[in-house]
């Protein structure tokens, strides 16, 4: 008993560094960047909040813990903004190095279920990890709208990449589509996100 407290508190002590990653998203006030931890505490709150709008039928609890878990891998591979191309090229095997550090510190069977949880999330193949990689997807979108296109302008992102990443909104929760497309036009009229230039013919 004494040995598997000492894992569980040490798990509980080591995720606290997820307050100190900071993500490129800033908050929607845009007074500064969100850390990591916040960002995953606002789509568990977010996951209760809109689980009406799932396609599929969801266990929210079960997506309520992947969306607290799935970014823990940042205390060691860090934050890689989604726009990044090289940055995500080795995102992966720096996320899966991580996963095996971090969930390890917990007793065998906790660090199975919270692994297994974290995996499901990247494989997104069930009905709740669509639900919360559409939550992950609709968030930063949000913020980025009302911090007057905070990451967007500073990067030079454009309606096409957005558009892109935000795809798993339309299938995971298709009646929040509208909601979207209604903030990616209002943020391109607004002058917060370019518009894609056309091909030369």
């Amino acid at each position: 008993m004494i040995d598997r407290l000492a894992q569980q508190i040490q798990f509980i002590l080591e995720i606290d560094k997820l307050k100190t990653i900071l993500r490129q998203t800033r908050l929607a006030d845009g007074s500064r960047r969100e850390n990591s931890a916040e960002h995953s505490w606002h789509l568990a709150l977010m996951a209760i909040l809109l689980s009406e709008y799932a396609a599929e039928a969801i266990d929210p609890l079960r997506v309520v813990t992947m969306l607290l878990i799935h970014d823990l891998v940042e205390i060691d591979a860090g934050d890689t903004f989604a726009f990044d191309v090289k940055g995500n090229l080795d995102k992966a095997a720096l996320e899966l190095a991580a996963a095996d550090r971090i969930f390890n510190l917990l007793p065998s069977a906790q660090a199975a279920e919270l692994r297994s949880l974290w995996e499901e999330f990247e494989a997104q193949n069930t009905a709740e990890a669509k639900y919360a990689a559409a939550l992950d997807r609709l968030q930063p979108l949000l913020l980025n709208q009302q911090n007057q296109g905070g990451t967007w302008r500073e990067h030079g992102i454009t309606k096409a990449q957005v558009i892109k990443r935000v795809e798993p909104i339309a299938t995971a929760t298709p009646e929040l589509w509208p909601l979207v497309e209604a903030v990616i036009a209002q943020s391109i009229a607004a002058g917060y996100l370019k518009v894609d230039q056309a091909l030369p013919k």
